[in-house]
């Protein structure tokens, strides 16, 4: 619910009111006791976006955006198996392939 500014037009008398927003405006000044209350026009509170479609994220600082990216880089790279060092074979990881010994066949004399 919004809070309106109301200005009386004879005393003056500024106030605001916790209203809903389908509410009729107020009327009587509650300081003179007149009928010439009048809703000023405010700038209001920041607009708050609930629901789907909204993300808080999708407006967030470049700053935190790089921050995000090089701790989701970081935490891929950990995740990643390691290729390098003692498991690494001389020939380059490339197995040769052995040819399996066929039985000698017998010379016809």
């Amino acid at each position: 619910m919004p809070t309106y500014d109301y200005q009386c037009d004879i005393c003056k008398h500024v106030f605001e009111e916790f209203q809903m927003m389908s509410a009729k405006p107020l009327k009587k000044c509650p300081e003179c006791g007149k009928m010439k209350l009048r809703r000023l026009i405010g700038a209001g509170a920041g607009v708050i976006f609930k629901g789907g479609g909204f993300y808080e994220t999708d407006y967030r600082s470049d700053s935190y955006a790089k921050g995000e990216k090089a701790e989701k880089d970081a935490k891929k790279k950990a995740s990643e198996p390691k290729s390098e060092g003692k498991d690494k074979k001389k020939d380059g990881g490339k197995a040769e392939k052995k040819k399996e010994s066929e039985p000698k066949k017998k010379k016809k004399n």
